[in-house]
């Protein structure tokens, strides 16, 4: 009896027991990690084959360049706006015209006559040329002094065959520096009455000049019913009183003339020695050379 009762005992069910019932449903485990797919070898060369055709959109076909032809990033950078860089940045945005269309075509070839449009101005593909000539006596800025004395541009023929002129005019007697560009603007600004770079002349007189004449130029002068302003005016150290320093921004040796010629003084001489802070260090009557791209920044940037 006692043996059926533990049997009874053993073989009965727990319902209190805290062990889980197996048929509840178990969390899901957390996915493991995975890394980017990897794309199939003839998907990967469709897509670079579709990215290189798009790339080459924006690109002119390869054709070969005729003599009369050139890049139009380089019209641009020849024209002085830009660099030849940023002129492909300025097509690439469709700022750019030629011959009135749009170009945005990297590559684009143009003919010197095509009219070129940057930013809504016509450019002039002619590169352009600053030279800097220390003149000597007995040439001329003039055209129409006949053929007893030279013109100056003969100094210069051979440095370039852009279509170059002198800034501001020198007569046979006149010396010193002398620029000549293609470059208008740059001719135009330095040519203007109120421009601000400053020239430096030593004037050789017949004679002394008086201290009170010093006083009065450094004052400055009414010439032709227009004022004269002289920045600095001085004797010449070591040198006879004949012999001044003159300052001021006119690019008119004519101007440096009347200035003695109005105080009874005749000038044998006017040598300029500064221009715009151009100096003729290493330069001797009667040489040129080119200015440097930093010579050209600082006189843009008067």
């Amino acid at each position: 009896m006692n043996n059926k009762e533990g049997n009874n005992k053993r073989g009965g069910s727990r319902p209190n027991s805290s062990r889980s019932n197996s048929s509840k449903p178990k969390p899901p485990m957390a996915k493991r990690a995975q890394g980017p797919k990897k794309e199939k070898p003839e998907v990967k060369a469709a897509k670079e084959a579709a990215e290189q055709k798009i790339k080459k959109q924006n690109q002119a076909p390869k054709r070969q360049k005729a003599a009369d032809e050139m890049r139009l990033n380089k019209y641009i950078s020849n024209s002085g706006v830009c660099s030849r860089r940023d002129a492909d940045i300025y097509i690439q945005s469709g700022n750019v015209k030629v011959n009135g269309n749009v170009i945005t075509e990297m590559g684009y070839l143009v003919k010197i006559n095509d009219v070129v449009n940057f930013d809504g101005v016509t450019l002039n593909p002619e590169k352009k040329e600053y030279i800097l000539l220390n003149k000597p006596k007995n040439f001329t800025t003039a055209f129409d002094e006949g053929q007893e004395f030279r013109n100056v541009l003969e100094l210069v023929r051979g440095a370039t065959n852009a279509k170059i002129g002198a800034i501001g005019r020198m007569d046979k007697n006149t010396t010193g520096l002398l620029l000549f560009t293609n470059d208008t603007d740059m001719i135009r600004k330095f040519t203007l009455p109120n421009q601000k770079s400053s020239k430096i002349y030593q004037v050789s007189l017949d004679k002394n000049l008086k201290f009170e004449d010093l006083e009065k130029i450094s004052k400055g002068l009414v010439l032709d019913g227009h004022r004269v302003s002289v920045e600095e005016v001085s004797y010449i150290d070591n040198e006879p009183k004949s012999e001044v320093g003159l300052k001021l921004r006119t690019a008119n040796v004519k101007v440096v003339r009347s200035i003695f010629e109005s105080l009874e003084y005749n000038v044998l001489r006017i040598d300029r020695v500064a221009f715009a802070g151009l100096t003729k260090k290493n330069l001797p009557r009667g040489n040129w050379r080119f200015l440097t791209d930093q010579e050209v920044i600082n006189l843009k940037n008067i």
